[in-house]
């Protein structure tokens, strides 16, 4: 560690998370601007939105497998020429095809963002994992909320085109391209403490299952047929549900005779980051009629949980990830319910803020987890969950654009609410496990 600037590497690791959330406040923004002015139903704008999510897990299960052998700094520069490509693209986009293809390349950068920069954060901070974790996600919220207050100002105060929004990205990407340059960056924890590629994906449980599941996922999310055959019955997600769990629970017990911990984790990060990143992507359409700007309560609730994330080592501390989570899901339930049914601009402000205080602490804390209850799982295992959590994220936005459609705004976001009161049982459950760990 002597030889590295560990200031210099987190920082410009934050400015590149921040340039990915910056796009997702920009798509939240624009999503209009495509229904509204080039033609596009919600639906296909759902679905060329898309690939930022899908793009993403590709990216980040591509970096957990190859990471040690192209080494933290090819994936680093990788992460900036994806993005650099995607923000020229986004500029031109015109149809549905362009923004789609534009996506594509945003998506797999923002993915070789998390999937370079968690393991750096964690390498170079192996005492505070979960604590830094956060601090580092804190660059995710606040980035929305930068990006969300640029977009009110750029195109609704000064009404300039949105093109000039998506030109302020250079900005940080820039940024973050500098600080990069020329630095030594190291090793990632699971190669400076010696554990074996073998024994890493042994430790991730079902690595092979999982993988094949969110391959399935991403056709589900882009293959019309197929995403109509899942919604359009009522017993067949839960069949692939079933046949997904027992083939898990064959390859991690039978085969690599190992606990299931690391699989119960990946399953609640699909719906956490559902929660999250489904409900904030599509705020401009469910919110836009409460008497306050849909942009202003993306700002709020994104502000509130940076500020959340910034100081998440005391209440960590305090409760444990498993408490965290739990409290988590209960707001969030509780958040949603409220925005689906509350009126008027003070009412949509308060149920979002305690929507905010609900997903605050989703995406960090997991990846935490995994790191503290499953460190041998290495980067591997934090690519595969915040892979798995945008691919899920993926499946959702076109579901909820039909939704959004066809219900209305209300009835989605109480539909929506049901993703978090599973896990208030899943997080109960995971509490246990932690409980009886350290009695062992």
């Amino acid at each position: 560690m002597k030889d590295l600037n560990q200031k210099r590497l987190f920082i410009a690791s934050c400015l590149a998370l921040l340039v990915t959330a910056i796009t997702f406040a920009i798509r939240a923004r624009i999503e209009g601007v495509f229904t509204g002015d080039y033609g596009l139903t919600a639906e296909q704008v759902g679905r060329a939105f898309a690939p930022a999510f899908w793009g993403f897990a590709v990216a980040m299960f591509a970096g957990g497998y190859f990471i040690d052998i192209v080494k933290t700094r090819t994936v680093i520069w990788m992460a900036f020429g994806m993005h650099l490509v995607g923000i020229v693209l986004l500029l031109l986009a015109k149809d549905y095809t362009s923004l789609f293809i534009s996506n594509v390349f945003i998506g797999l950068g923002n993915g070789s963002v998390e999937a370079a920069c968690n393991p750096l954060v964690t390498t170079l901070f192996p005492d505070k994992k979960s604590k830094m974790l956060n601090r580092f996600h804190v660059w995710f919220p606040g980035g929305i909320v930068i990006g969300s207050l640029l977009a009110a100002l750029v195109i609704d105060q000064l009404n300039l085109s949105w093109q000039v929004l998506v030109a302020l990205l250079f900005i940080p990407l820039g940024i973050y391209g500098f600080l990069f340059l020329g630095q030594k960056i190291p090793e990632t924890e699971r190669v400076a403490s010696g554990v074996s590629y073998k024994e890493m994906m042994r430790n991730v449980g079902a690595p092979v299952t999982i993988t094949l599941a969110v391959v399935f996922m991403i056709l589900a999310a882009n293959v019309q047929s197929i995403s109509h055959a899942i919604t359009g019955s009522y017993y067949l997600p839960l069949l692939i549900i079933g046949v997904i769990a027992v083939l898990i629970i064959i390859e991690g017990k039978a085969v690599n005779k190992i606990t299931l911990l690391f699989p119960f984790i990946f399953a609640c990060m699909l719906l956490t980051a559902s929660t999250e990143l489904g409900t904030t992507q599509w705020i401009n359409a469910l919110l836009a009629n409460k008497g306050v700007h849909p942009m202003i309560i993306l700002a709020v609730v994104t502000g509130l949980m940076a500020v959340g994330r910034y100081f998440a080592g005391g209440l960590i501390h305090r409760l444990n990830p498993p408490g965290v989570l739990l409290g988590s899901a209960i707001f969030s339930v509780a958040g949603l319910l409220l925005l689906s049914v509350t009126n008027g601009a003070f009412m949509t402000v308060v149920s979002a803020a305690v929507f905010a205080v609900g997903v605050c602490y989703f995406w960090p804390t997991m990846i935490g987890s995994a790191a503290e209850y499953a460190p041998k799982t290495g980067a591997l295992g934090m690519s595969i969950l915040g892979g798995a959590g945008f691919v899920a994220t993926s499946m959702v936005l076109p579901i909820m654009g039909e939704s959004i459609e066809t219900a209305g705004p209300q009835m989605t976001l109480r539909n929506m609410a049901v993703l978090p009161a599973i896990l208030v049982l899943a997080f109960i459950l995971l509490s246990f496990w932690v409980k009886n760990k350290k009695k062992a």
